[in-house]
């Protein structure tokens, strides 16, 4: 059985496949792949029905995470919100309060208690921030990049990117090194790297104007 997702947001289609389709679900060499990805305009990745289950599993696992150290919680609480949905605290902090409070096994109280550290966080968060921006000298496109939190340019600029073209220079499984797969999942990284890069087509179309 093969199952294809659509991710709009970052330009790719996930096809999942069972594990004996795989090599003619790519192709030799990759060949299918590439001329699916060039036929639809969009970046295919074909994963088998296990490594799927990985990497969800990964994804989770890291999200998790992000919601115990941000808002002090135990790892039930944060496990609830990624299971809804939820992959940053900014969203909590947004969201309306009666959302949250409908997350079975929440109320009204947990829910505020929730949007207060959210929004306690974020603004601790954007304080220091922008302090260590000026002390690292960080360039303002960086925070133009999707997927790229301010925690993660801080600790990228610390180990020398500090610019929108240090981050495209990088491949996917460096910016997982730098930050961490506990940070952020191979996909994210993918998807991060593919950001920075879109303004060398823009320039390119650009030039050729």
């Amino acid at each position: 059985m093969t199952k294809v997702v659509l991710d709009e947001e970052n330009n790719r289609i996930e096809v999942v496949v069972a594990e004996d389709q795989l090599s003619l679900a790519i192709g030799r060499r990759g060949q299918n792949v590439k001329l699916a990805s060039q036929l639809v305009g969009a970046n295919i990745d074909v994963l088998t029905e296990e490594q799927e289950q990985e990497r969800r599993s990964n994804e989770n696992k890291v999200r998790t995470q992000r919601f115990m150290e941000a808002l002090d919680v135990d790892d039930m609480i944060a496990h609830l919100l990624v299971a809804e949905g939820f992959t940053t605290v900014d969203e909590i902090a947004l969201v309306d309060q009666k959302e949250l409070a409908e997350i079975e096994g929440f109320d009204e109280d947990v829910a505020a208690e929730l949007q207060n550290r959210a929004r306690e966080f974020i603004e601790k968060r954007n304080k220091e921030f922008v302090a260590k921006s000026k002390k690292l000298k960080i360039d303002e496109s960086l925070q133009t990049v999707q997927g790229l939190d301010q925690d993660m340019i801080i600790t990228l600029a610390e180990k020398g990117i500090k610019n929108i073209d240090d981050l495209a220079d990088l491949a996917a499984d460096e910016l997982l090194e730098l930050l961490s797969d506990s940070v952020i999942t191979e996909t994210e990284a993918n998807s991060i790297i593919m950001s920075a890069r879109e303004h060398w087509f823009t320039d390119e179309e650009g030039a050729d104007k």
